[in-house]
């Protein structure tokens, strides 16, 4: 992909993911237990909903961002229950890449394997706040594969923030407006988001506490 074109889209979706996490108006809290809140409003991205979920893990921003980055030396395939594997397509510089997830099936196999190609950037802010920043890319060279139907993440990412005072804790705020495709009731849809956020920080802390003590 043409560096220069990964750049300026990475970048136009690193900034809604600030104006999302800035703006708090409109959301609806849908799940909330064990520290974890999941809440969600109408996405202008495509008929669905982006769901927002916030939580403090124990571990430093630099462990947990070990632990969710979509960059090369993620541990993310070897504890996220919604991702079988992670590939990087193509690494355009240390910080950018176009990668390949696949999901198996979930809700009871209502939802059968999904495969997402998207283009992700990583970035680090003045206050020691590290994001991921994705959205879904066409990239010819990988089309969907037999077994699998092609999802699409519309502009999603996770910032793993500092907590003044707590060196060892890190807020994690994710943002994940996804479309899953095929022809799944959306009673099936609105369900399994909130759900699989919620286990997506109940995972998130486990292997922090595996992979770093």
């Amino acid at each position: 992909m043409d560096p220069a074109l990964a750049a300026q889209i990475s970048e136009a979706v690193a900034e809604k993911m600030l104006q999302y996490r800035r703006d708090k108006s409109g959301w609806k809290i849908c799940r909330e237990g064990n520290g974890v809140s999941v809440s969600w409003r109408p996405s202008v991205e495509f008929p669905g909903n982006l769901y927002r979920g916030e939580g403090i893990v124990n571990g430093t921003p630099e462990q947990v961002w070990d632990c969710v980055k979509p960059l090369a030396g993620t541990l993310r395939d070897k504890w996220d229950e919604n991702v079988a594997g992670f590939e990087i397509i193509e690494s355009i510089t240390d910080t950018l890449c176009i990668c390949r997830t696949t999901t198996p099936s979930a809700a009871m196999k209502l939802i059968s394997p999904r495969d997402f190609v998207d283009l992700a950037l990583a970035k680090k802010y003045e206050d020691g706040t590290i994001s991921s920043n994705a959205t879904h890319v066409e990239y010819p060279s990988c089309p969907p594969r037999p077994g699998y139907v092609r999802g699409f993440n519309h502009p999603c990412g996770c910032f793993c923030e500092p907590l003044p005072g707590e060196p060892h804790k890190t807020s994690v705020v994710a943002f994940f407006q996804t479309d899953l495709s095929g022809y799944l009731p959306q009673g099936v849809v609105d369900s399994f988001f909130p759900r699989s956020m919620a286990g997506f920080y109940a995972n998130l802390q486990k292997a922090v506490k595996k992979f770093y003590g």
